[in-house]
């Protein structure tokens, strides 16, 4: 139980880095909440630092999941319990993290790290609708919302529909329904503005 614990709160505050905030205060000398949507995600990291800026974001972003998960498997021999744990924790630190008084991001980096981990076959195919969707639509918060709802639907479909054989994990699938409902949920504000016909595409001021 120590280790688990241990692991939990280590998965919690290293996923609570805000490298979003860090990357452009540390290339801009400014606080990115002030700047476009005020999310600390790799999008608007893209508006307020540039695009290098952006895509070192996401890659801390995706890395501190996928670390956190790995290193819960390694440390506990692979148990799907406290990976599954790992992965929902992750997600909950990024969005709530201590260093910026729990207001953080949305998520969908940090959840393509620790699935790439509990289920790359599924992230990848989630991956996929992300960058269907936003390259026809040019709405980075839709195609984040549908890669995010797709894929427990992936990880089900492959690991569980149609084969009793498969070796599908409850804890796996539980851990993706909580983390797409999270990133989902995190979306809120950009869905209504898609429903109302005002939400920005890839490139404006808001996500």
């Amino acid at each position: 139980m120590r280790v688990i614990l241990a692991i939990l709160f280590f998965t919690y505050f290293l996923c609570a880095i805000p490298f979003g905030f860090l990357v452009v205060r540390q290339k801009k000398g400014i606080d990115i909440r002030t700047v476009g949507s005020g999310n600390i995600g790799a999008t608007n990291v893209v508006r307020a630092g540039g695009r290098l800026a952006g895509l070192l974001t996401l890659f801390l972003d995706a890395a501190k999941g996928f670390f956190s998960v790995w290193l819960a498997g390694v440390c506990t021999q692979q148990d799907a319990r406290v990976m599954a744990l790992t992965a929902a924790v992750a997600l909950l630190a990024h969005s709530f993290p201590v260093y910026l008084k729990f207001k953080g991001g949305k998520g969908v980096a940090t959840g393509v790290g620790v699935f790439l981990v509990l289920a790359p076959a599924a992230a990848l195919g989630a991956a996929g609708v992300f960058l269907v969707t936003t390259v026809i639509s040019r709405y980075v918060s839709l195609g984040s919302a549908l890669a995010a709802g797709s894929f427990p639907v992936f990880y089900y479909l492959l690991n569980f529909w149609g084969s009793p054989g498969k070796a599908g994990n409850l804890w796996t699938l539980l851990a993706a329904v909580f983390c797409a409902g999270l990133i989902i949920g995190r979306h809120h504000q950009n869905l209504r503005r898609l429903a109302a016909g005002t939400e920005s595409k890839f490139g404006g001021t808001k996500k």
